[in-house]
């Protein structure tokens, strides 16, 4: 067997370089390119493998490592986890900067290969430079703290170990179930040493990915309790959109009339406006979704892991015998004592709507209900986001219905964390598929510019709109600068409440005193008064503060003429909500000196003595 001398980076970066798949639609390459922000742990090795496979395999440069591996994530979601993006950092805190983002990848099941590097495997000066240093354990290093949150992880102390760490890597990142970050921590004088690398290691390998065959047996016995349901309901999560089952999805529902709801990854599966669609669920839902899966005597979860939001802390979607779960994890479809169907997605909804081809279809008292209390919360949804009144400062709702009315149906809405991806899931009328990314499975403050940037990359001839708090945007902002750098066009609203305002939301319900969530509430000297605008143009933004939704609604037709990047700011009210949502589990002290948290304890407990009663 013929072999090539090279270095340990540069036989990783070669053959991350050459990996190709195909979903059916012909190959291309898997890793789109590479994020990397350079330190003493990885330029000279892996840094060096990169600018020698530039041609192959572009780098970018950003600002912060966590931005840098949302930016990562954020293209992976985007493109149905059918590509992905590679990121490297130096050991210590560079390293350490990205265990938030793989913590989001792991808990959205998205795939992203991180390469951190690490302290030298010879220990020759050990301790390097960042070099974390465990009294009873002389082989932890920072990188450990990848452990929790990567599908795979391993620690490459030799050369030839990467010839079966790759390929292992390769395997997760593409496995319909077990999908998720990768972590290989790379000790710095390894990446720089020489071995000889077998040429087929070398060669470009074209990857097939697997999909999860439904069983006929488990085909037979769904379909057979979709005839018999009275009140069934579908619940659409983002497995949906992962197996490229939005058409069979739009083809059973359309042959049957079967009601269904979204979750936060599985909104935009089908438009907003399909009969079908009673819109979001949960904690985050809408009313007449809420009621659907109140009195469903058979929910069928597509594509879901089903966490709190979406089940109302189990107090919504209680679980048991009405309950079936349809995934290609084991894990996930096995939850809340459901039935368990392990399948594709997408496969499972051909396959139904074959076995229900004669069905006479939903009844008709219960369809007739559903498209009654539609009408009703699309009445409700109108109202909340019609311009407020007067002088009055706008509430997050009254934003992003000045926002949807002037963009386009494929448009990208972008968000992450505090009050706006509720209002999001209620309101956002998402026209096409894709075109909902708010992460919140992990919550994390700071994706959403970032995130923005792999989303227009993944989707370059879409209009993509960040929408974000100023807690958000102060917490990262500097990938603004790098989507500058880049030329990448999107278009941040920036909603200034002037604190954390769905925190202080929370606080408020269960019975706290107004502290250390709003500015005004801080301990501090004084009020501080931040320009974003100021602070958005001086990292190369266009930017702007409006004062009306007249005045953002003019800032958002600028914006959409301009070839860069814009920031618009607009003041609003921290306090006003859109109801609609289900109970959340949010434990209140069961001894206080606050009046309020006793009352509050004692609704808590009614709500949990409810919740036991249904289970």
């Amino acid at each position: 067997m013929s072999r090539q001398r090279r270095t340990a980076a540069q036989a990783a970066i070669a053959f991350l370089a050459r990996q190709l798949v195909d979903w059916g639609e012909g190959p291309q390459p898997f890793f789109a390119g590479a994020w990397a922000i350079f330190g003493h742990g990885n330029v000279a090795g892996v840094g060096e493998a990169l600018h020698a496979s530039r041609r192959e395999l572009p780098t970018w440069r950003a600002h912060n490592e966590q931005g840098m591996a949302h930016a990562a994530i954020g293209y992976a979601r985007q493109m149905r986890r059918r590509r992905a993006m590679i990121c490297t950092s130096s050991i210590g805190p560079g390293a350490t900067n990205m265990v938030t983002a793989a913590a989001l990848a792991h808990v959205n099941r998205l795939p992203v290969m991180f390469l951190p590097g690490d302290v030298y495997a010879s220990r020759r000066p050990d301790p390097v430079l960042q070099q974390i240093e465990d009294f009873g354990d002389g082989t932890v290093s920072a990188n450990d703290c990848f452990r929790p949150v990567s599908r795979y992880f391993d620690r490459i102390t030799r050369p030839e170990q990467l010839l079966e760490a790759l390929p292992r890597a390769m395997a997760t990142l593409l496995d319909p179930a077990d999908c998720g970050p990768v972590t290989l921590a790379f000790c710095q004088d390894v990446q720089a040493e020489a071995f000889d690398v077998p040429d087929d290691f070398l060669t470009p390998r074209l990857w097939r990915p697997r999909v999860v065959q439904p069983d006929p047996a488990d085909i037979a016995m769904l379909a057979g309790r979709l005839r018999d349901a009275a009140r069934p309901l579908l619940i659409v999560g983002g497995g949906v959109r992962y197996a490229g089952g939005e058409a069979a999805l739009a083809r059973l529902v359309s042959a049957t009339g079967l009601p269904f709801a979204e979750t936060q990854a599985g909104k935009g599966s089908l438009p907003h406006d399909h009969a079908g669609n009673l819109g979001s669920i949960g904690v985050t839902g809408s009313t007449v979704a809420n009621q659907a899966a109140a009195e469903a005597d058979l929910i069928v979860a597509l594509g879901t892991r089903l966490q709190d939001f979406t089940t109302g802390s189990r107090a919504l979607i209680t679980g048991g015998p009405r309950l079936v779960q349809v995934n290609v994890a084991p894990f996930d479809a096995y939850k809340h004592r459901a039935t368990p169907v392990v399948a594709d997605a997408r496969l499972m909804l051909e396959a139904l709507t074959e076995a229900l081809a004669e069905s006479a279809g939903v009844p008709a008292a219960w369809a007739d209900r559903l498209v009654e209390a539609r009408r009703g919360w699309q009445a409700m949804a109108a109202e909340a986001m019609a311009p407020p009144a007067g002088n009055m400062l706008p509430s997050d709702a009254q934003v992003i219905g000045a926002v949807a009315r002037g963009a386009p149906r494929d448009a990208v809405v972008v968000g992450a964390a505090g009050g706006l991806p509720g209002e999001l899931h209620k309101l956002w009328p998402a026209g096409q598929s894709g075109g909902y990314h708010v992460e919140y499975g992990f919550s994390c403050m700071g994706y959403e510019i970032a995130g923005a940037i792999g989303v227009k990359m993944a989707a370059p001839g879409r209009d993509v709109y960040v929408m974000l708090g100023d807690g958000s945007y102060l917490m990262m902002n500097s990938e603004l600068a790098t989507a500058v750098s880049l030329a990448t066009r999107i278009i941040v609203v920036l909603l200034d409440n002037r604190g954390f305002g769905c925190i202080n939301r929370l606080q408020h319900a269960t019975g706290g005193a107004p502290f250390n969530n709003l500015l005004v509430d801080a301990p501090h000297q004084g009020f501080v008064g931040i320009d974003f605008a100021a602070h958005a143009a001086s990292l190369g933004a266009h930017a702007e503060k409006v004062d009306s939704i007249e005045g953002l609604e003019e800032a958002l037709d600028r914006a959409r003429q301009r070839d860069g990047s814009s920031v618009i700011v607009i003041d609003t009210d921290p306090m006003i909500t859109t109801g609609g949502g289900a109970w959340w589990d949010v434990a209140v002290p069961e001894v206080s000196d606050r009046g309020d948290v006793g009352v509050a304890r004692r609704a808590y407990e009614d709500r949990l003595t409810d919740k036991e009663t249904r289970l």
